[in-house]
Formats: structure tokens, C-alpha cells, sequence
């Protein structure tokens, strides 16, 4: 088999590390739900799940049918797949045929459910997602009493296997009255439910930052993201944290995620040459560069030309010059003894020097998430212990 230009090696025993400690925040009763959207949050579905399921997972959310039927081909059959966001009607009933639950944001999807469920035989295991003030998906309010009374009628084709909503901003403390707003008309739905005699299998509403912080906000299931893959939503839940267990410091989350490729080429560049396209690296003394197979259309930002560092032989080596679609260049001149073929950290540890996403993420103004999410598919990702 063909190797790619670069590869990312994900963690078994970090990954195990966080869900310990996330399961030590919200407690035994909730089911767990690892949310792998946007191929794992670039981690890689295919190697992800059974990763997870290694560590007791066995509830995964996705955004879309595409995401579901990729882990539908990677997960064990006890595993439940729930749809977050899109889900076309004409995958309604694959979905159902496949026992994947799926999200509900409106009342005119009802009857179309029920319809497929008919044909195919089998129940629709859907989730009601209200809207309480984020505005992107839920279902108003007027909508809630027509849609138990459906679902009351019926019942042999639709399961009402969860009343949710998702919070706009969870991980910023200047966003708490907004959830808190949230979270009290969430609870004021659920009291409709009540009162009609229809209520669903699971209630949630917790994302990675109200799962931590906000333990009022732990119902059935929580729906944890950027936690598993050993990122703090935020700085201020991780601060959060650390005053809780009255503690300067806590590595209590570990990333799963290194991002390796190999030096291509080694060349020397005399005083005053210029390095890559253009003229944005003028060589100040004679220099010796590793040429790195990989560039912008591998995920790499383009905006870390001359600002970013890559590791090799556990030393920072500084990005020198423009960084092309598929090529890059280090100095490497303080490091002797460097050969073709040597392996490079672009993300992760390499002795005692580390590589954050973080250190991307604020020299280029992207979140961790949209670093990590515009990773391409391509990439082979492998676990580790």
C-alpha cells in the first residue's frame, strides 16, 4: 500500500484517561454519547469508534445520515447512532431500517416519519429538539402540544426517544444568563410533557462545557464532543475546574491526537537566497532546510508562513517562507545530524517539546475545532497505545 505524505496517530490510553475523568463529572447514571461529527472532530471516524467502544461507548451523535452510515460500517451492533442535524426525507426510512434515532425540529417531519416507519415496518426513534433561544434548530414552542398529542397517537411507529435542546454558548461565563434562560424553558417543556402523559425515553440538553460545569444541566444523556478528544471547551471551564478541586494546575485532560510526516529533502541555501515563493524568507546567514511533503490542501494553515515550528529530534525548527499547497520548509541548521527520512511533529509531543493545536490556532485565528475539522479525510489515522 501507497504511504500518504503525512499521518495522525490517536491515543488509546489519553483517550481512556478522559472519559475516566468525564465519567467522574457527570456521574454513572448518563448514558455518554460521543459526539463525532466533522469525521471525529478530524480525528477520523473509522478509527475513532471502535476507540471508543474500547473505553464503553456505545452511543454516538452525528450531523448528518453521511456521518451515520460512517459509523454504521465502523461501530459494534450494540452501539446506538443518533442524527443531530440534517437527514434527508428520502434517508428517513434507511435510518429507521437501521435503528439510527434522529432529531426532530419541526412538526411537518412527523408525518413523514410516520409514513416511512409504516412502510418499513418498524418504529421511528426520534428526538424532539425545542427551541429555547440559540435560534439555529428546535422546534417552537407552539409546535410542542400538537406534536405529543401525534406522538401519544402514534406511538406503535414513533418512539419518543428524547426531548432536547442545544445551548448557544455554554462555555463562556458572559453567556450564562442566556442559559440559564435556556435551561428554564427546556425544563418548562419538559413539564408540558408531563402534564400530557408523554414522555420521552431520555431528556438532554449537555453539551462538553455544561457537562463539566453545569451539573444541574446532566439529565439522561449528555452529549460530549471536544472533552473526549482532551480539549477544554473553553479556558474559563477549564479555570472553572481547577477552583473546584483547588488545584494551581491539572492535566486531567489528555489530547489523543499527534499529526506526524517525514523530512522529504535537506538542502543548504547560502547567505542572502531567497526560500520558497517570492520573497517573504531571506536567508540572513547560510542555512540548512528540511523540506517537508505536506502543505495548505493537507490542512496545514497557509497562515503559519514564517511564524509556525514543527519538531524534529525534539527540537523546534522554525517554518521558513511560504507555506505552498503540498511543501514547506524548516530551518534546521541548529539541529546537526538530520537525515531524509527522519519522522517531524506537526501536532504533539517529540521528547520533551510539545506542539499544541493551540499554537496553530492563535497564530492563525481559528478555533481548535475548525483546525482540527478541515483535516482532510485522506489522512490515515491509526490508534496507539
Amino acid at each position: 500500500m501507497v504511504k500518504h505524505s503525512s499521518r495522525i496517530e490517536l491515543k488509546q490510553s489519553a483517550y481512556k484517561n478522559n472519559i475516566s475523568f468525564i465519567r467522574k463529572k457527570i456521574g454513572g447514571h448518563p448514558i455518554l454519547s460521543s459526539v463525532v461529527k466533522a469525521n471525529a472532530y478530524g480525528h477520523g471516524i473509522d478509527a475513532f469508534v471502535p476507540m471508543a467502544e474500547k473505553c464503553g461507548i456505545r452511543h454516538f451523535s452525528v450531523a448528518s445520515s453521511f456521518e451515520a452510515e460512517q459509523v454504521l460500517n465502523s461501530r459494534k451492533k450494540e452501539s446506538h447512532i443518533m442524527i443531530m442535524g440534517i437527514i434527508y426525507e428520502e434517508d428517513i426510512p434507511w435510518a429507521i431500517e437501521h435503528d439510527i434515532e434522529f432529531f426532530v425540529y419541526n412538526f411537518d417531519r412527523l408525518p413523514v416519519a410516520l409514513d416511512a416507519a409504516k412502510k418499513v415496518g418498524k418504529p421511528a426513534k426520534v428526538h424532539i429538539e425545542m427551541e429555547t433561544g440559540a435560534n439555529r434548530t428546535g422546534m417552537p414552542k407552539e409546535e410542542l402540544n400538537p406534536t405529543l398529542s401525534f406522538l401519544k397517537k402514534h406511538q406503535e411507529y414513533l418512539v419518543f426517544e428524547g426531548l432536547c435542546t442545544h445551548f448557544g454558548g455554554a462555555e463562556s461565563q458572559a453567556n450564562q444568563f442566556k442559559i440559564d434562560l435556556q435551561h428554564k424553558r427546556f425544563k418548562n417543556f419538559l413539564k408540558t410533557c408531563q402534564s400530557k402523559g408523554v414522555l420521552p425515553n431520555t431528556k438532554h440538553i449537555a453539551c462538553s462545557a455544561a457537562a463539566l460545569a453545569m451539573p444541574d444541566t446532566v439529565y439522561d444523556m449528555v452529549r460530549i464532543g471536544v472533552a473526549q478528544y482532551g480539549f477544554w471547551p473553553s479556558p474559563e471551564i477549564y479555570y472553572n475546574h481547577l477552583h473546584e478541586v483547588d488545584k494551581k494546575s491539572d492535566a486531567a485532560l489528555k489530547r489523543i491526537f499527534t499529526w506526524k510526516t517525514d523530512i522529504m529533502d535537506i538542502r543548504k541555501v547560502d547567505q542572502g537566497e531567497f526560500i520558497g515563493y517570492g520573497t517573504a524568507f531571506q536567508a540572513t546567514h547560510e542555512m540548512t532546510i528540511a523540506v517537508l511533503p505536506l502543505g495548505y490542501s493537507n490542512g496545514y494553515p497557509r497562515a503559519l508562513s514564517n511564524r509556525g515550528q514543527v519538531l524534529i529530534e525534539g527540537k523546534k525548527a522554525p517554518i521558513v517562507g511560504l507555506i505552498n499547497m503540498n511543501l514547506f520548509m524548516v530551518d534546521i541548521t541548529h539541529i546537526p545530524g538530520t537525515k531524509v527520512g527522519d519522522e517531524v511533529v506537526l501536532i504533539g509531543r517529540q521528547g520533551n517539546s510539545v506542539i499544541n493545536v493551540s499554537s496553530f490556532t492563535n497564530a492563525t485565528q481559528l478555533l481548535n475545532n475548525e483546525m482540527l475539522s478541515r483535516l482532510p479525510a485522506a489522512i490515515p489515522r491509526t490508534v496507539v497505545k
